[in-house]
């Protein structure tokens, strides 16, 4: 019987976060270690004519600068290489770093900054995704046939990658509708803005690179590192550090690089840590995208055939965004039925700071659109919108555009759940007459990221457990509760009774990374599969001891105890000491891989996913007023359905809902990294809003218990969706309200305004 698995546990990390003692990865430091600052591309992009630094290196306090000249010519990136650690000839955003320099103090390396003599002759930057497509327009990257790939894919000039899904007889299915609604729409980047920006404390010792990072992927930091430093992958150690706050940002390597250089030329450890304005102007934010979308449908709203064209601005250089240019496709086509499809996904080169992974990458503004397309259809057709997405949700055991069957699908309990939380006939209570009401609401199919892991369990001499795994602990409690309770459930534990270590790329075995809610699902499974082991080595140890056979034993309370007899038991400290001494410590590793998605292959190109690795299905909804003088829109109810397989910690999955649903709402409203001409204009919290307390709407939860076979105990990824549909539906809801179509984000009061002040009419929405 489950004592463990299901149940709100404590944080292993909790008291420590709360008091202030953890310490995060730029609180780290050792004796004598220098501070590091980077000369940073003043200009877009440009062509270095004068890089001096002979000045800069006679200044009181400094220890080393480094340039392009001090490392290897090569470039790295996860799926297509094409960045290097330094501008070497060439700059291609404002922000690249140009050279590294460590002082004794952060002050004396930012005063040798100042001092280094740099002349960069301008070109005229491609700012914008439209300027890099253009006919004629200049190369960012003229070698860009060179680079190296994990992975082949299509791509050409300015285009870094491109992924296609076409399936079916396209055409024939527009030829043939009663009615094709066409829409565009645009939306913006958003930062990630973690508490905690950027850093990395870097050593050079025995002959290795050792780095402490608040790292998600430490695997992936440290093989860039190696590619980067032109080292094998072993002379890298990477150790994860408490890490305050990543949301996909901290998933790549960033700063670790310089630090390691600067470490070997001064022989001392270096420190490195992004300012706010750092933060903002250069650390990956999630990509600025333009959607036009195009649908078939009949008299009765069925979709017959849809096609969408997406482009996507890659910035400068190539992080996940490339890895990820299938994924609108399949959030286009992968929750309501679509029969026949054509979608292309274009990433695009700008002079622009790299885009990177944010939480539900690619899926935001994906759904957005799509969700705000289907209330255009709804419209239209004079359907009500709830019904029209109830007509055309995918059911279970029925197949997604890419041909996939989705066996467990309950989009049915969701849009249920959902009506008994705030049924869609009603309204929620208000206290401003004037304001204008709207509802919104959504579906979305999600995936629980795939890739491998693997976890070690050993017992220890006391009788408690320990784990050693490389999963990163980036806050939602997936190895600081989760893992200990999976573990504590298979050994007859208490959660506190198991101890998670460091991750470590010394000591963990290879994991995918803390990403697109994986850790718990993978570590998770490869966590029961050493227990299993574990627990047949404790067994037949105990067995001997208490004169039984293993097969009637079990382990309970920290003890084996023969079944059905409870005097009759041993503590598993004594079994851990008898078998140092017998049979050997008490040890194993389990791992773990999620198998292929089963999909029609013949539909996809240039789609490194496939499809929805172990699939999760999400119903969202919201009601907004709208104040009519301001333009202000208040959420007056939010709903989340949320399909979690089953909950290890219900706890912990609601405090990722809630953390998600508000990220959503500053996508909604809120959040604008701006860019002009290449500039990012936002250089703090100050000028980039954020959502707050304050703007934290009411959030109803509805956890939907659906078990997946091959999942810990049921469990599937819970991280990241409750933010992807967010934006949709509350943009649904303001478009109820005002009678006007929303096409672009963030929804501000001045465009409200707007919209209520233009002349002439559009078709409302229907309810």
């Amino acid at each position: 019987m489950t004592r463990v698995v299901g149940t709100n546990a404590r944080r292993a990390d909790g008291e420590d976060k709360v008091r202030g003692t953890a310490v995060y990865g730029m609180d780290h430091g050792v004796t004598g270690t220098l501070q590091a600052r980077l000369l940073r591309s003043p200009v877009p992009a440009g062509r270095i004519r004068r890089l001096d630094t002979a000045r800069a290196a006679a200044l009181p306090g400094v220890h080393a600068i480094i340039t392009a000249a001090d490392v290897p010519d090569t470039t790295s990136g996860w799926i297509l290489k094409d960045q290097p650690m330094f501008a070497r000839e060439e700059v291609r955003y404002i922000g690249e770093p140009i050279a590294a320099v460590a002082a004794e103090t952060t002050e004396q390396a930012e005063d040798a900054v100042a001092a280094i003599e740099l002349e960069i002759d301008p070109l005229e930057p491609l700012a914008d995704m439209d300027a890099a497509l253009a006919d004629g327009a200049r190369l960012i990257h003229p070698n860009w046939e060179s680079y190296p790939m994990l992975a082949p894919g299509p791509r050409s000039g300015n285009v870094a990658w491109e992924s296609t899904l076409d399936r079916g007889d396209v055409d024939a299915a527009f030829a043939a509708a009663h009615l094709v609604v066409e829409d565009e729409f645009t939306t913006q980047r958003q930062h990630q803005s973690p508490i905690e920006p950027h850093a990395a404390v870097g050593r050079f010792e025995g002959g290795r690179y050792v780095v402490h990072s608040p790292a998600q992927f430490p695997f992936l930091v440290r093989d860039r590192l190696a590619e980067w430093l032109g080292v094998p992958a072993s002379k890298v150690r990477v150790v994860v550090t408490t890490i305050g706050g990543g949301f996909g940002g901290k998933i790549d390597a960033m700063l670790e690089p310089f630090v390691c250089v600067l470490a070997r030329k001064t022989g001392r450890p270096v420190r490195l840590v992004n300012t706010r304005a750092e933060e903002l102007q250069t650390a990956g934010p999630r990509e600025n995208a333009r959607i036009r979308i195009r649908t078939a449908v009949s008299a009765e709203g069925e979709i017959l055939g849809q096609e969408a064209d997406t482009i996507a601005d890659n910035g400068a250089y190539s992080g996940e965004i490339v890895a990820c240019a299938a994924v609108p496709g399949l959030v286009f086509g992968g929750t309501y039925r679509v029969p026949v499809a054509r979608y292309r996904t274009r990433v695009v080169y700008t002079n622009t700071a790299p885009t990177a992974a944010f939480r539900g990458v690619n899926g935001p503004y994906a759904m957005f659109a799509l969700e705000q397309h289907l209330d255009h259809i709804a419209a239209k057709l004079g359907i009500d919108r709830r019904e029209l997405r109830l007509r055309n949700v995918v059911k279970a055991g029925e197949s997604i555009a890419n041909g996939q069957v989705l066996d467990d699908a309950v989009f049915d309990k969701g849009f249920a759940r959902v009506e008994e939380i705030a049924p869609w006939a009603e309204q929620a209570p208000s206290g401003n007459p004037r304001a204008l009401r709207g509802k919104g609401i959504g579906a979305v199919t999600w995936l629980t990221n795939p890739g491998p892991g693997g976890a070690t369990v050993k017992i220890n001499e006391d009788g408690t457990a320990g784990v050693i795994c490389a999963g990163a602990e980036i806050g939602t409690g997936a190895v600081a509760v989760g893992l200990r309770q999976i573990v504590a459930e298979e050994l007859g534990l208490t959660p506190d009774q198991v101890v998670i270590l460091p991750a470590d790329t010394d000591a963990g075995t290879y994991d995918g990374g803390a990403q697109g809610s994986r850790t718990l699902f993978s570590l998770g499974n490869a966590a029961v599969q050493a227990s299993t082991q574990v627990r047949e080595q404790l067994l037949a140890v105990a067995a001997n001891l208490l004169e039984a056979s293993a097969a009637d034993l079990e382990l309970a309370d920290g003890h084996v105890r023969v079944k059905g007899s409870p005097g009759a038991q041993v503590p598993l400290a004594a079994v851990a000491l008898t078998a140092l001494h017998t049979a050997g410590p008490i040890s194993a590793t389990g791992r773990h891989i999620t198998p292929p998605v089963q999909f029609d292959s013949g539909c996809l190109t240039g789609a490194l996913f496939t499809g929805f690795a172990t699939p999760t299905y999400h119903v969202h909804s919201a009601e907004v007023e709208v104040d009519p003088d301001t333009g202000k829109v208040t959420i007056l109810r939010y709903v989340v359905a949320q399909d979690v397989g089953r909950a290890i910690n219900p706890q912990q999955v609601e405090g990722q809902i809630h953390g998600g649903v508000l990220q959503g709402v500053g996508y909604a409203l809120y959040e604008d990294l701006r860019v002009a001409d290449g500039v990012t204009l936002d250089a703090s919290l100050e000028s980039y809003r954020l959502p707050t307390a304050f703007e934290a709407p009411p959030i109803d939860i509805a956890l939907l218990d659906n078990p997946w076979p091959d999942g810990p105990y049921g469990a599937k990824g819970a991280g990241e969706p409750s933010l992807i549909p967010v934006a949709a539906v509350i943009a649904s809801a303001v478009s109820d309200a005002i009678g006007k179509p929303i096409r672009n984000l963030p929804i501000t009061p001045f465009d409200v305004l707007a919209a209520l002040r233009e002349d002439g009419t559009t078709e409302g929405s229907t309810r």
